[in-house]
């Protein structure tokens, strides 16, 4: 009977992290619509949403250590325990990274936005997609797919380097919107930092499911353009 709470208890706390993982995924993606179509109710509800994702992390958080206090989990279950608080971690960073996009959009103003972000909405997209299959791996105890996923944060980089350089002729040609351009950039940063995020996540996932944690250069930004 003890055992079949304590199961009860691990299958809840994954359901929280794939719930909880949904939203961010969602906020994601809306951010850039957001700031695309320069809408302040949009960036506000996400600001203020933030605090949802807050107390959802922190319930995740509790649940866990309320499992291994009155529970007696063996060592793979420790491990799932251990990586269900840092992912939820990791999804909280995550959004606020989409509330620092859409505290910019506010920042930017009603001016329409320059016609030099090709990519961002797909940058957004992907990170998504990244997120999705990196806690479809936790859920289903996928290591193989979770070691798979941060390779593709290459094609990520290369649009912020591509973005960057649009951004950075822009200013060049336009040296009034330079603080427009800062903010824009920023923008665009703090998206790649999500996608960063996500690869923190899949060493979580291998370690949960072979008791090895291995970085994957998780903390690299990407460089400066060349050239």
């Amino acid at each position: 009977m003890l055992r079949t709470n304590f199961e009860r208890g691990l299958q809840q706390l994954r359901d929280q992290i794939l719930s909880l993982g949904s939203q961010v995924g969602d906020n994601i993606v809306t951010s850039i619509e957001v700031l695309f179509a320069r809408d302040v109710n949009g960036a506000q509800h996400l600001i203020a949403g933030d605090i949802d994702v807050n107390q959802r992390r922190i319930k995740i958080m509790n649940d866990a250590l309320t499992l291994i206090a009155t529970q007696q989990p063996m060592a793979g279950d420790m491990r799932l325990i251990a990586s269900s608080i840092e992912i939820s971690g990791e999804l909280e960073r995550i959004n606020d990274y989409v509330k620092g996009i859409a505290r910019i959009s506010l920042m930017i103003g009603p001016e329409p936005i320059p016609d030099v972000l090709d990519g961002l909405s797909q940058m957004a997209e992907k990170t998504k997609d990244m997120l999705r299959r990196a806690l479809d791996a936790a859920s289903r105890g996928d290591a193989d797919l979770a070691r798979a996923i941060p390779a593709e944060d290459d094609e990520v980089d290369a649009l912020f380097n591509e973005i960057y350089r649009n951004l950075v002729a822009f200013v060049t040609e336009n040296p009034s919107k330079i603080e427009m351009s800062n903010h824009l950039e920023w923008a665009v940063h703090n998206l790649e930092r999500a996608a960063d995020r996500v690869t923190n996540i899949c060493e979580w996932v291998v370690y949960m499911n072979t008791g090895e944690y291995i970085e994957m250069d998780s903390e690299l930004e990407a460089p400066p353009p060349q050239g």
